[in-house]
C-alpha cells in the first residue's frame, strides 16, 4: 500500500499545534513565580512547533482520512515528534542560564559553577539529555536525567508534570478533545494509541469526557495531598503525575522526601485511580458502583495489587529490610516486630502499588541496594504486567495477562472434548468464537512476545554498555532498570542519569516509546520507512 504522506504530515501538524498550544500556556508559571528570565526560551520553544504544525496542516489540509496503517504511523511518529519539540524548553532554559545574558537577570545559583541549580540544569545543554526527559515525561516513565529536581526552575518543574499529565491521557486524545474533527479518522488515531473502548458513540465526546474526568481527579489529588501535608505547589505536581502514573517529583527523594506516613498512603489511592480504565470511571461516576467488582480488569487491579504487596511486604519483613526500635503510627508508639511488620506494610505496599501502577513513585531509597535479588524482581514483575487497558499505565496489561493464562487453560482442556465439540470461551462477560478467541490469544501472544524480546534487547545492550560484576551493576539491577523503562514506570535501581553512556539513553528511548505505543505502531513506522527508502521490500 503506498503512503500517504499527506495525511500523515497533517495529522502531524495537528499534534505539533496541540504541543504548542501547552507550551505557550506555561507561560503562565514563570509570570506567577517572576522567572523572568525564562519566558524567551519559552516562548520560542512555543513558536517553533507552532510554526511546524501549522505549515504542515494548512499545506495537507485536503488530505485523505487515515486508515488503520497510517493511523499507527501517525501515533508512532507523532509521539516521538512530540518528544522531540518537547525538549525544547529544557534545552533554551538550559542554554539562555550558560549564555547568562545580562538584560535577563538570570539568578547566580543557575549560572556559578558547582551549584546544584547550575550542574543540574546544565545537563539539559545536551540535546539528548532533552529529549531523553520529555520522552521519559510524555510517555509517563520518569525516568529523569535531573541530578537535583528541587534545584530546577518552577518553569521546568511544571513542564516536566505537566507532559506527564498530558501524556498520562494521551497526545493523540488531547489532540481530538482540543482540535476536534469529527469522523472515522479521530477513531482511527484513537484506537492507535493503544486504546479501544468508547465511553459515547461520538470520539470527540468521548476524549472530552475522559479529560473532565481525568480533570476532576486532579483537583480531588491535589487536596488530599495538600490535607496530608504536602505543601501546595508540591501537592500540585505530584498529583498530576501521580495520577497520569508518570511519576516525575519536585524533589530529590521522590515522596522518599518527606518521610510522611499520611502522604504515603494518600498516594495509594491516586495511583490506583490512575490504574482503572477510564470508561470503569465514567460508568462508576455515574453511578454504576457494580463495576468496581464485575469488570475483570478492574476486579484483578485490586486482586493484583493486593496479593503483590502482600509478598513484597512478607520479603521486607522476613529479611528485615526495615527493622526501627520503634516507629509512632498516629500518636501509637510501635515498637520491636509490630514497628519492622508497620514499616514493611507501608514500604511494601507503596512500592509495589507504585510499580504495577507504573508510576514510579519512590520512598524505599535506593531499591538496588538496599532491596535483595527477590525484592527487586518482585516489583519488576509488577512493573511488567502493569494494570489496566485503557488507563493512564503502561506494562503489558492486566487484561493480556488474564487472556493469555484462560486461553492457555481454554487450550488444554480441549484435548479432553471430542472434536466435533462446539465450545465457547468466556472472557470479561463476553462469549467468544472458536475464531474470537484465536483472535484475542494471538494478540496477546504476540505483544507479550515481542515486549520480552525488546526486554532482553534493553539487557544485552545495558550489560554491555555499562560495568557489571562486583564493582559494577548487577543482572537484577539490569533487567529491573529496562523494565522500568520499557513498562514507563520510572523506578530506578540507580542507572539513569545524565553520565550514562549514549548508547543507553538512546536504548531506553527506544524502550519507553515503544513501551507507551504497545510495540507494534512502532514496529509499523519503521517498516514503512524502509520500504520508503527501498531498504526493506
Amino acid at each position: 500500500m503506498p503512503l500517504r504522506l499527506g495525511t500523515i504530515a497533517r495529522d502531524l501538524g495537528r499534534m505539533l499545534e496541540a504541543l504548542a498550544g501547552l507550551v505557550l500556556v506555561s507561560v503562565v508559571v514563570p509570570l506567577v513565580w517572576r522567572e523572568w528570565w525564562v519566558l524567551p526560551g519559552l516562548v520560542l520553544a512555543g513558536a517553533a512547533p507552532l510554526l511546524a504544525g501549522a505549515a504542515l496542516r494548512r499545506r495537507f489540509d485536503r488530505a485523505d482520512d487515515p486508515g488503520r496503517l497510517h493511523g499507527m504511523m501517525i501515533a508512532a511518529s507523532g509521539w516521538f515528534l512530540v518528544a522531540v519539540f518537547g525538549s525544547l524548553p529544557f534545552l533554551f532554559v538550559a542554554w539562555t542560564a550558560a549564555l547568562d545574558p545580562a538584560w535577563l537577570g538570570v539568578p547566580a545559583r543557575f549560572t556559578t559553577a558547582g551549584t546544584d541549580a547550575s550542574s543540574t540544569l546544565a545537563a539539559f545543554r545536551n540535546p539528548l539529555n532533552g529529549v531523553f526527559e520529555s520522552m521519559s515525561g510524555f510517555t509517563g516513565t520518569g525516568l529523569t536525567m535531573s541530578v537535583h529536581e528541587d534545584a530546577l526552575p518552577r518553569t521546568l518543574q511544571w513542564w516536566r508534570s505537566l507532559i506527564e499529565w498530558v501524556g498520562g491521557v494521551g497526545v493523540i486524545v488531547l489532540t481530538t478533545a482540543v482540535l476536534a474533527r469529527p469522523g472515522s479518522g479521530s477513531l482511527t488515531l484513537y484506537r492507535s494509541e493503544a486504546r479501544s473502548e468508547k465511553i459515547h458513540p461520538s470520539i470527540v465526546s468521548t476524549v472530552r469526557t475522559i479529560w473532565w474526568i481525568f480533570l476532576l481527579f486532579t483537583f480531588f489529588s491535589v487536596l488530599l495531598l495538600w490535607l496530608a501535608g504536602m505543601p501546595m505547589w508540591h501537592a500540585i505536581n505530584h498529583a498530576m503525575t501521580g495520577l497520569a502514573t508518570g511519576g516525575f517529583s519536585v524533589t530529590d527523594s521522590s515522596i522518599g522526601t518527606y518521610g510522611s506516613v499520611a502522604i504515603d498512603f494518600a498516594l495509594v489511592p491516586v495511583m490506583v485511580l490512575g490504574s482503572i480504565a477510564f470508561p470503569i470511571h465514567y460508568l462508576v461516576l455515574t453511578g454504576d458502583l457494580r463495576n468496581l467488582y464485575t469488570d475483570l480488569q478492574t476486579r484483578w487491579v485490586f486482586v493484583f495489587f493486593g496479593l503483590g504487596s502482600a509478598l513484597l511486604t512478607a520479603l521486607l519483613f522476613t529479611e528485615r529490610v526495615y527493622a526501627p526500635e520503634s516507629v509512632a503510627v498516629a500518636g501509637v508508639v510501635l515498637r520491636g516486630a509490630p514497628a519492622a511488620l508497620f514499616q514493611s506494610v507501608r514500604y511494601g505496599l507503596f512500592q509495589f502499588v507504585s510499580a504495577a501502577s507504573c508510576t514510579g513513585f519512590q520512598t524505599a531509597g535506593s531499591l538496588g541496594t538496599d532491596w535483595s535479588p527477590q525484592a527487586q524482581l518482585t516489583v519488576a514483575a509488577g512493573m511488567v504486567v502493569g494494570a489496566a487497558a485503557g488507563s493512564t499505565v503502561g506494562g503489558i496489561k492486566l487484561v493480556r495477562l488474564l487472556t493469555l493464562t484462560k486461553g492457555t487453560l481454554f487450550r488444554i482442556r480441549g484435548v479432553f472434548y471430542p472434536s466435533n465439540a462446539v465450545r465457547t470461551f468466556q472472557l470479561d462477560g463476553r462469549t467468544l468464537s472458536s475464531e474470537e478467541t484465536a483472535q484475542e490469544f494471538e494478540e496477546a501472544a504476540i505483544i507479550t512476545f515481542l515486549w520480552f524480546v525488546f526486554l532482553a534487547l534493553g539487557a544485552f545492550v545495558l550489560l554491555v554498555s555499562l560495568p557489571t560484576g562486583p564493582s559494577g551493576y548487577s543482572l537484577e539491577n539490569v533487567l529491573f532498570e529496562v523494565a522500568s523503562a520499557q513498562g514507563n514506570v520510572g523506578l530506578s535501581a540507580g542507572i539513569t542519569g545524565p553520565g550514562m553512556p549514549t548508547v543507553t539513553k538512546v536504548m531506553f528511548l527506544f524502550n519507553m516509546w515503544i513501551g507507551r505505543l504497545e510495540i507494534i505502531p512502532v514496529l509499523v513506522l519503521l517498516r514503512g520507512v524502509f520500504v520508503s527508502t527501498g531498504m526493506y521490500d
